[in-house]
């Protein structure tokens, strides 16, 4: 009861974490690794448990979700939908040696940009000037990008997704967080497909239906209080998110 406890609370932790600004991945994973799974097992445990508690959160967002840019929302989730099986695919057939290794550099890229991206995407559009037009297509290949990484490993995907939109549209991280949200649900919706069917996900029941049981309240009580939050405030959240992960997962590392 003690080791379903912790995990119970890991997951209402990951579930809040994911719901306000991302990295409940970095929560969930040490979580189960330590409750004795193997790593890759971990993972695909940690995003089945963590889906619902993402659909949770979609669904308290769902009347507070804006395109992103030009891009058309159908477009941009089925990026998501097809890039998340995709990197899952990956994550059951190859090694994770390789977004291991690169993992913290994207981490700290993410915390730059979302630091100064503001600034930096209103520079960039002064000086490329109408090749701005072109950011439709930019925006659907970067997510694929992240999708696929999204379903192959998945920490701080919503940080890496939020810091895409921030310098390449120049969206307000508050305004947008409905929208990563739902793409976030996406990613690991179709990721958890996969993993059903060709993981080992459901030889570990007991930790599986703890950290469930816990993103689900997590993930809604994320939601409700990330929209109650100033957007000052909300994008302080989500930039102390992006750094704690940063540094946790080099010292992981």
């Amino acid at each position: 009861m003690l080791e379903f406890s912790l995990v119970l609370l890991t997951g209402l932790a990951a579930g809040v974490l994911n719901a306000m600004g991302g990295g409940g991945t970095f929560v969930a994973l040490p979580a189960l690794v330590a409750f004795g799974l193997p790593p890759v097992t971990a993972n695909a445990v940690s995003r089945v448990a963590l889906v619902p508690g993402a659909v949770a959160s979609a669904w308290v967002y769902r009347r507070d979700v804006i395109p992103v840019g030009p891009t058309s929302t159908k477009a941009l989730t089925a990026i998501s939908v097809i890039g998340g099986g995709l990197g899952a695919g990956l994550l059951l057939v190859l090694p994770a040696s390789s977004f291991d290794a690169a993992a913290p550099w994207l981490l700290t890229f993410a915390t730059v940009i979302l630091a100064s991206g503001r600034h930096l995407s209103r520079a960039l559009s002064r000086a490329l000037g109408r090749l701005v037009g072109m950011r439709s297509r930019g925006v659907l290949i970067g997510q694929f990008a992240l999708a696929v990484y999204g379903g192959y490993f998945g920490g701080a995907v919503g940080i890496l997704m939020m810091a895409l939109w921030t310098i390449g549209l120049d969206l307000d991280a508050a305004i947008s967080n409905p929208m990563r949200i739902t793409q976030l649900a996406a990613i690991y919706l179709s990721a958890t497909v996969l993993f059903l069917i060709a993981s080992d996900a459901l030889g570990a029941p007991l930790p599986l239906t703890a950290m469930l049981t816990g993103a689900v309240a997590g993930g809604f009580a994320g939601a409700y209080l990330a929209r109650r939050l100033p957007a000052w405030l909300l994008r302080s959240v989500l930039l102390a998110t992006a750094v704690i992960t940063t540094v946790l997962y080099f010292l992981r590392g």
